[in-house]
């Protein structure tokens, strides 16, 4: 029988774009927790630690925020993903050539 180690994607996040394009990915999903479980796992790559030092957030809250089912405020959001030192970016549901097409 085989035995495989459980995937961690935090082992994948090496670079500020594997990073980027998997938040953003998460952040398309309809479901929050997605984002949110994304948000903990490059804060795990990034160390949780140092990521609640630079966000000013206690260890305890930053883990309690990213929690599955948690509702974090959004200026708790906004502090982690700035110490993670990525931003979001609102862009239209369809293009402009998409939108005067349809």
């Amino acid at each position: 029988m085989n035995k495989f180690a459980p995937f961690e994607a935090s082992d994948y996040l090496n670079s500020e774009e594997a990073i980027a394009e998997y938040l953003s990915v998460a952040a398309e999903d309809p479901n929050p927790d997605i984002f949110l479980a994304a948000i903990a796992d490059v804060a795990k790559a990034r160390g949780m630690a140092k990521l609640a030092l630079e966000s000013g957030l206690g260890r305890e809250s930053l883990y309690k925020a990213l929690r599955p089912g948690s509702k974090p405020r959004y200026e708790t959001i906004a502090k982690i993903l700035a110490a993670l030192d990525v931003k979001m970016q609102i862009l239209p549901a369809k293009p402009e050539h998409q939108a005067a097409a349809g």
